[in-house]
């Protein structure tokens, strides 16, 4: 009988009384029940790779989770290049990415994330102070991811490299980016090779690179720059003091862009790789550019290959060299450009007093009829 009634008081609540008479458990005994209280109460584990939040957003998105982010949420890489993310499989993974410790360099290649997507990493780029090196090449990102971009250079201090190739940025973007590399001064790789910057771009960049304090290479390969924008872009390049490698290859310089490069070499003191080849340099731009090539102290690789410099242009260049006894020069790039006997007997002259210096030709005319 005892029994029941202790059941019959503890089912209705009044259990005080039952505990002062027997001593027996209350609802202040540590193995009582949580209440709904103390479950609200209760927080999720800290999760450093945000794995959880990851799954709900791709829930919410209706996008199918990638797997190797999952399987690579711990790793100091992460490579989900040719995965077709598209915007929203991107925007999924800006929410995980915020909060990730481990990932240090991201490769988000070819996923046709255009500007929305792009938005997204850069917003993630704000907030995450981990990831040094990004890869976002092939993704159409246009004016407004570039905009995007820019806006996250200005507040980033972690990110050290930075791909945007082949994302049709336009001079519009250029000069997003322009502003931004004036301010930013941790990022050290830049490439935006494979857009489509021309000669407005050109004079963008000039200030960019005037002011910028940070860029150690920069890749503008497989653009439009040309006439004016070239000039101008060349002058950017002889007031900066930090860059160390610039590849200029298939533009458009020409004669003016070679003129305007050589007084460039004549007044930067600190680049040491300058790439120029395919850029429809005639002879007359190489003899103007191998002036600045007779006092340069840093350059050395210097690649002028396919261009229609001729036998004229490549000896100009090669004397330049053999005048300046502070030359650094190690590697001269010709191929694709004829040169003659006198040419080569030149070269077997300087070689006593340049001994480690390479140079690349496409072949001798001795050998080209053979």
């Amino acid at each position: 009988m005892r029994g029941k009634e202790l059941q019959r008081w503890s089912s209705s609540g009044s259990a005080t009384d039952h505990s002062e008479e027997d001593g027996s458990l209350g609802i202040d005994s540590e193995e009582g029940f949580d209440t709904d209280l103390e479950l609200e109460d209760k927080k999720p584990e800290y999760d450093p790779t945000g794995r959880q939040c990851y799954l709900e957003v791709c829930e919410k998105f209706k996008v199918v989770p990638a797997s190797s982010f999952l399987h690579h949420m711990r790793s100091s890489e992460l490579s989900l290049e040719h995965r077709g993310l598209g915007a929203k499989g991107t925007k999924a993974l800006e929410v995980p990415l915020v909060t990730n410790t481990s990932i240090l360099k991201l490769n988000l290649r070819d996923n046709w994330m255009e500007g929305l997507g792009g938005a997204a990493i850069a917003q993630m780029l704000k907030e995450n102070c981990y990831i040094t090196d990004v890869d976002v090449s092939d993704n159409r990102l246009g004016d407004l991811g570039a905009q995007a971009v820019a806006s996250m250079l200005k507040e980033n201090n972690t990110l050290v490299r930075l791909s945007v190739s082949n994302n049709g940025f336009t001079d519009s973007s250029a000069e997003f980016l322009s502003m931004a590399l004036v301010s930013n001064a941790k990022l050290q790789d830049l490439d935006l090779s494979h857009n489509l910057l021309g000669d407005t771009a050109g004079q963008h960049l000039r200030e960019g690179l005037s002011e910028n304090t940070g860029l150690k290479k920069l890749n503008l390969a497989w653009n439009c720059i040309r006439g004016r924008g070239a000039v101008m872009l060349a002058s950017g390049l002889a007031s900066n003091i930090f860059l160390r490698s610039i590849d200029l290859s298939f533009n458009g310089f020409g004669k003016e862009g070679a003129v305007a490069l050589g007084q460039a070499l004549k007044d930067n003191n600190v680049l040491e790789e300058l790439n120029i080849s395919n850029n429809r340099i005639p002879p007359e731009g190489a003899l103007r550019l191998a002036t600045g090539l007779r006092v340069n102290k840093t350059i050395k690789s210097l690649n002028v290959g396919k261009n229609p410099i001729q036998n004229a242009g490549c000896s100009s260049l090669l004397k330049s060299i053999q005048a300046n006894k502070d030359s650094a020069m190690e590697i001269l790039d010709l191929s694709g450009i004829f040169v003659n006997q006198d040419f080569e007997e030149l070269f077997k002259s300087m070689q006593g007093t340049f001994p480690n210096l390479i140079v690349k030709q496409g072949s001798t005319f001795a050998r080209f009829c053979k």
